[in-house]
C-alpha cells in the first residue's frame, strides 16, 4: 500500500441512538447516512482506488459499498479495524462508556469482556501492518472513530488521550505509506507502556 484513504462510517441508527455497538453484524445506515456516503462517493470520484476495505460491521460495509458505487474495485473485510469491544456497555448509551472510559487506565479491561484501549491500540497496529503489506497502491478502508483518531494522532508521533477529538462521519483522511507506519509502531509502543497524553 502506498496510500490509505480512511473514512469512518457514515450516520448509523446506533449514532442516532447514541448507543454501543461493537457486536457483528450491528445496524445500518440512517437516511442521513446514506446521503453522506453518497457524498464521499462524489468527493473521491477523482481519486485512484484500488481496494476497499471495512470491518464487520454493517454500517461500515454500507458506507463502503455507496462510496464506491460502480467502481469495479475488488472488496475484502478486515477485522482488526473493527469498533473497540464495550462488553457490559454493549448496546447501551455511549455516555456510560465514556465515563468509564475517562476513569480509568488504557489498559483497564472493559467490564464484561469487552477490550481495553491498550489491547486495541495494539489490534490497530495489526490492520496497519496488514494494509502496509497490501500490493495495491491506495486503500478506501472505513472503519470507526476511535480506530482513526488513534492512527491520525499517532501518524504524528502522538500517544492516545482518555478524551479523543471527533472524527467526522464519512470524510476521507489521506495516510501516506510512511505515515501509516509511524502510526502502527506508535501504537505498539504505547500499547506495551499505556499512559494517556491527556493523563
Amino acid at each position: 500500500m502506498r496510500t490509505l484513504l480512511l473514512a469512518r462510517h457514515a450516520h448509523a441508527l446506533v449514532n442516532a441512538a447514541d448507543a454501543t455497538s461493537s457486536i457483528p453484524p450491528g445496524a445500518g445506515l440512517t437516511r442521513e447516512g446514506v446521503e453522506e456516503a453518497e457524498a464521499l462517493r462524489a468527493g473521491i470520484a477523482g481519486r485512484r482506488i484500488d481496494l476497499g476495505v471495512a470491518t464487520r460491521l454493517r454500517r461500515t460495509q454500507e458506507t463502503l459499498e455507496l462510496a464506491l458505487g460502480e467502481r469495479p474495485v475488488p472488496r475484502v473485510v478486515l477485522p482488526k479495524l473493527d469498533e473497540i469491544r464495550f462488553g457490559a456497555f454493549e448496546g447501551g448509551p455511549l455516555q456510560s462508556y465514556r465515563e468509564w472510559a475517562w476513569s480509568h487506565p488504557p489498559d483497564a479491561p472493559c467490564p464484561g469482556g469487552g477490550e481495553s484501549r491498550a489491547d486495541a491500540a495494539a489490534r490497530f497496529a495489526g490492520a496497519l501492518d496488514e494494509l502496509l503489506a497490501r500490493p495495491e497502491e491506495v486503500v478506501l478502508a472505513v472503519s470507526h472513530a476511535l480506530l482513526i483518531r488513534y492512527v491520525l494522532d499517532a501518524a504524528d508521533g502522538v500517544f492516545p488521550s482518555a478524551h479523543t477529538q471527533p472524527v467526522l462521519h464519512a470524510t476521507p483522511y489521506v495516510v501516506e505509506a510512511d505515515a501509516a507506519a509511524t502510526a502502527a509502531e506508535t501504537l505498539r509502543r504505547w500499547s506495551d507502556e499505556p499512559r494517556f497524553a491527556d493523563a
